[in-house]
């Protein structure tokens, strides 16, 4: 067994017994979520292209798209586009090998495009958005470190997360899931544009929920006014199929029917018209942001599936919290996962990995510690299977 490896029994107020709780999930259509999928989509597809060009990963990292909102004049039975949304794809790529160039920005230009088109539906891309690759060549020791066949971190970093979701943080993620699907089916008019933020107090639960709706789906206001109030009484019916809870449904709040302001867009998408976007400013690899749990600040999106401590710690620990929580929960309430690297140590063995149960009752727990850590371990001992299992789409980090 590790000794870097550490476990502990913890004694607090569960997250689901504290009186106040809050959770957002911001949607795939935000303008966050947005830049993490094509920063994400464009790390897979370069990853691809050096696989099959070279059989391994080529040192990359495209963390760093910006979107700059655009201009619309949206109106009920269909607006138009006044300005398009400027889409910055950032970060640093291998550019070539032993001279010969590669095909790095037509492959992140095409990867960007093709997620636009197939996650925002509404939106032209080729109209209304203006992208631009800047993506240029890595560090040369960043390089070293990255060496595919030594598997050594590239950054002294850590990665956290915990198991399980709450009900307020289940109720709030399935919400958005919802909305951007199912809900679909029956109310076109709904854009992918869907921000929901949750606040618990004791069995209470307020959903505040943005919905962009699609100007030429809505033929008027009173069109626009039935499909939310639909759009209530649906998410109402789906959420209390979740949670014995009393929950609370606001949505589109900032509407103002007498001064005829409505969350109306022509895409569906609130960058149409000012609203930007940023990589790691969204939601965590559990798909939440919850200001109530241990929470990584570094994005993981677009960072490289090979060395990178900002994705690979972070999935890792959410896996290993589940895991341990599915094989240990008669007892524990809660399981936090922390994880610390150090550059160019192997990713099997970080400096401190650190798991915490939380329970209530002072009873023995110390004989499941064994078993914890060796769930840890061998984890750890796998945990270059996450390459694989990321370029098959089987993560989401978002």
């Amino acid at each position: 067994m590790s000794s870097n490896i550490a476990s502990e029994i913890i004694y607090e107020t569960p997250m689901e017994k504290q009186n106040i709780e809050i959770v957002e999930r911001k949607g795939i259509g935000h303008p966050d979520s947005i830049a993490d999928g094509i920063a994400e989509e464009v790390s897979r597809n370069l990853s691809r292209m050096y696989m099959e060009k070279h059989d391994r990963i080529l040192h990359h990292n495209t963390d760093e798209v910006q979107i700059v909102g655009g201009q619309a004049n949206p109106r009920f039975g269909g607006g138009e586009i006044l300005e398009p949304v400027y889409m910055l794809l950032a970060g640093r790529a291998t550019t070539d090998v032993n001279g010969k160039r590669l095909p790095y920005k037509s492959t992140a230009l095409t990867a960007a495009e093709e997620y636009l088109e197939e996650t925002c539906t509404h939106l032209d891309v080729d109209q209304g958005v203006m992208l631009d690759c800047r993506i240029a060549q890595g560090s040369v020791d960043l390089q070293d470190v990255y060496d595919t066949s030594r598997h050594n971190a590239n950054d002294t970093s850590f990665g956290v997360s915990y198991a399980p979701l709450s009900g307020t943080e289940k109720v709030t993620l399935e919400t958005e899931r919802f909305i951007n699907g199912p809900l679909k089916d029956d109310l076109p008019e709904v854009g992918q544009d869907v921000k929901v933020m949750a606040t618990r107090k004791r069995d209470e639960i307020n959903l505040t929920i943005a919905v962009a709706i699609i100007d030429r789906l809505t033929s008027d206001a009173d069109h626009y006014k039935s499909v939310i109030e639909e759009i209530k009484d649906r998410v109402k019916d789906h959420v209390l199929d979740q949670t014995s809870r009393d929950v609370n449904i606001m949505l589109n709040t900032a509407d103002n029917y007498e001064k005829d302001i409505y969350y109306l867009t022509v895409t569906g998408l609130s960058m149409e018209n000012g609203d930007d976007g940023s990589v790691g400013r969204g939601n965590r690899v559990n798909g939440l942001i919850t200001p109530f749990r241990p929470m990584s600040m570094e994005a993981a999106a677009g960072k490289n599936p090979v060395t990178h401590i900002g994705k690979l710690y972070n999935i890792a620990a959410k896996e290993i919290a589940q895991k341990v929580y599915d094989e240990e929960k008669e007892g524990v309430h809660d399981v936090y996962v922390r994880l610390v690297s150090q550059i160019g140590r192997s990713l099997k063995d970080p400096q401190v990995a650190s798991i915490q149960l939380v329970v209530e009752e002072d009873e023995h727990h110390n004989t499941r510690m064994d078993n914890v850590e060796s769930i840890a371990e061998d984890y750890l001992e796998n945990i270059f299977d996450l390459k694989d299992r990321i370029l098959n789409d089987e993560i989401s980090v978002f």
